[in-house]
């Protein structure tokens, strides 16, 4: 082995062998970057001085930051990944339906609207403003009903069977007050005997006035006789009562006596019982079967009127389109109204048809010159008079079927 020049990284005179690779095998030199790395003998713990045998380091586990990666950015140890999670279905249908929902809601409402400006537009319209003075407007409105014997709305079969001819509707049957406003509503009805003034034609019975004059003298006629503001006017012809009865798949009446009435085309038994539109008609028609006839006509009249409101005003009908647009457009092919009665104003007066209100008959004595006429008692009726002007409530006692004291 050839000797190593002094300073040329051998070892220096009089010091132990050098290992230039692993420093001195006794003192370490300090200047010296690199030292043995002694073996630890695994059976003692003990470090040895073996020069030959170097010691492998035992591995540290890495840790990671949240990201995943390992400190330092080095590249990530390969891991058993977990297994996915499945996918959750998306929950599209009941959207989907919702929507529908909405789009049927929309469509129902601008049915129920629609169809009532409909009926409006085809309904006729009358002049019923009357000339000369009037009383002044009053709280509330005052909605005066027409039932006339109108039967050119009627087919054929119907007027044979009821045993009216194709008439223009020259006489009224039934004249009601119906008075809405703070308080519960008001039906008043004035029997077609009622002897009163009509204007330029002396006393006369007052549905005469409806025959001389129609619309316009019947309400200046209405007026006079009870003081009463008449806001709105409305007629009723046979085939509005028995086309709306049938189209409510018929209504309940229940007579307290048989009653058999040939002028009426009526044959029916007592007891509550339902009806379609003819029998319901004749029922309110009949006026021979009782020694009051007219005023108990009246009081059939107003059950027949209670009997339609219940049935037009049941869930069913707005429930059913079928049946709602039938009630609809069989109401308007056989009424008439004055020209000033808007859509709004007809949905009101149809709501307070069909809703709660007082039945009363005008208060009313047999005539002195003809019992067979009736006039308005002096005593009484003034007060249901005065509680109708001031939109008030009509006192009990005084509000008969009748219309006869208690």
């Amino acid at each position: 082995m050839a000797e190593r020049p002094p300073g040329k990284g051998g070892p220096e005179e009089g010091t132990p062998e050098y290992d230039w690779l692993y420093g001195s095998r006794g003192t370490a030199r300090p200047d010296d970057a690199t030292r043995m790395v002694p073996k630890q003998d695994p059976a003692s713990g003990r470090a040895s001085e073996s020069p030959d045998a170097t010691r492998m380091m035992p591995a540290q586990p890495r840790t990671s930051d949240s990201s995943g990666r390992p400190p330092g950015g080095g590249a990530r140890t390969a891991t058993a990944a977990p297994p996915p999670k499945p996918a959750r279905p998306r929950r599209r249908l009941p959207r989907f339906r919702f929507g529908i929902i909405k789009l049927v809601i929309l469509l129902w409402l601008v049915f129920m609207v629609a169809v009532p400006f409909w009926a409006w537009s085809k309904i006729d319209k009358v002049d019923a403003e009357p000339t000369g003075a009037r009383p002044d407007d009053q709280p509330g409105t005052n909605y005066l009903i027409v039932g006339s014997d109108k039967a050119d709305d009627l087919t054929a079969a119907q007027q044979k069977a009821l045993g009216t001819g194709p008439r223009g509707g020259t006489n009224t049957d039934t004249i009601i007050v119906l008075h809405t406003g703070s308080g519960a509503d008001t039906r008043m009805s004035i029997p077609r005997d009622t002897l009163a003034e009509v204007p330029g034609h002396g006393t006369q019975m007052i549905n005469a006035a409806f025959a001389l004059g129609k619309a316009p003298l019947l309400v200046a006629s209405v007026e006079q006789l009870t003081g009463i503001h008449i806001d709105h006017y409305v007629e009723l012809g046979f085939g509005s009562v028995i086309n709306t009865v049938d189209a409510l798949g018929g209504i309940e009446i229940c007579p307290k006596t048989d009653m058999d009435d040939p002028k009426a085309r009526l044959d029916i038994k007592k007891g509550c019982q339902e009806v379609d539109g003819e029998t319901a008609l004749a029922y309110s028609r009949s006026r021979y079967v009782s020694a009051l006839s007219d005023l108990d006509r009246v009081g059939r009249q107003g059950e027949v009127i209670s009997a339609l409101g219940a049935e037009a005003k049941s869930p069913w009908t707005f429930l059913n389109p079928v049946r709602y647009f039938s009630l609809s457009m069989s109401s308007a092919d056989a009424i008439r109204i004055d020209e000033d009665m808007g859509p709004i104003s007809l949905g009101r007066f149809a709501l307070a048809m069909t809703g709660d209100s007082r039945t009363c008959t005008m208060p009313n004595l047999a005539a002195p010159s003809d019992p067979n006429r009736i006039i308005a008692d002096p005593d009484r009726s003034p007060a249901v008079f005065r509680a109708i002007i001031e939109d008030d409530v009509v006192p009990k006692n005084l509000c008969t079927p009748t219309g006869r004291a208690r």
